[in-house]
């Protein structure tokens, strides 16, 4: 897809007239489909060259009908998938054919370096979120934070190096591991609605006792890992995101960069080396 910007350049030609030159320049229009699939999430994003358009939550029953239609809505040029399950392999076959793809792993031309033992073993996500840091926030330390059903933490250093970090149970994760391993504590579902996440820090009942549990024990551990980097690193620098970023953003004291889309931008990165 193209668009046509018109210009116009007026010279004088005399005293009294001027000439108008007009003369019309292509600007090209790159789409990119980029997609997540996390253990919770099948999830999709469009890019037009590097803006973020949308986000499409997919379906597990129909997917790749429902891919098709994206495509056939949006005709992108490149795809991009990060995947940390088994997903269908007629999905990369479908990409492979309508598009230039490429399959986020370990061998991906990226914009940082894996110092790593094992850096087969690196999930897909987390060098998105490495690739998005680096291509964001270049020459500094940072944690990428992503709040999926795990929460990782994601340590890439100034000299763009993904130096690994940590991985604890995400906020779903947690309260279905108490109501699963206990025989009478409740399925508890966080409503931020209802509560607006001034959760009690003393639980009244059942209900916010969980809550606080949960919300307040991820809460601290957070700014606990933040003041440890802080402490051994400077010109560092902290990034939020994932599907529970809304929920703990305003929870923490230090500054930080809460994103929710940060894992498709750094995809989006990635696809621009990937798919020339």
């Amino acid at each position: 897809m193209a668009k046509f910007v018109i210009l116009f350049k007026v010279t004088n030609t005399c005293t009294n007239f001027a000439k108008i030159n007009i003369s019309v320049q292509s600007i090209q229009i790159m789409k990119t489909l980029c997609l997540d699939f996390g253990n919770t999430r099948l999830k999709a994003a469009i890019f037009d060259n590097d803006n973020f358009v949308e986000e499409i939550v997919l379906p597990d029953e129909g997917l790749i009908s429902t891919i098709k239609k994206l495509m056939q809505q949006h005709h992108p040029t490149r795809s991009i998938l990060a995947s940390v399950i088994d997903h269908d392999a007629a999905v990369e076959s479908l990409l492979t054919s309508k598009t230039k793809f490429h399959k986020l792993s370990h061998l991906t031309k990226a914009n940082f370096t894996m110092p790593v033992g094992k850096p087969e073993t690196v999930g897909a996500d987390r060098l998105a979120l490495c690739a998005a840091a680096v291509h964001f926030y270049p020459g500094k330390n940072n944690l990428v934070i992503g709040m999926g059903s795990c929460i990782t933490y994601n340590f890439i250093n100034q000299y763009h190096q993904f130096i690994g970090g940590s991985i604890s149970p995400g906020m779903e994760m947690r309260f279905k591991a108490m109501h699963g391993f206990t025989a009478k504590l409740p399925l508890v579902h966080p409503d931020p609605v209802a509560i607006g996440w001034n959760y009690p820090l003393i639980g009244y009942d059942t209900k916010t006792n969980l809550l606080s549990g949960v919300i307040a024990g991820i809460s601290f551990e957070m700014a606990g890992f933040i003041e440890s980097y802080a402490a051994k690193y400077e010109n560092f620098n902290v990034v939020l995101t994932g599907g529970d970023t809304p929920y703990f953003a305003g929870q923490l004291k230090k500054k930080i960069f809460a994103d929710h889309n940060f894992l498709f931008k750094g995809l989006y990165a990635l696809s621009e080396t990937n798919n020339d």
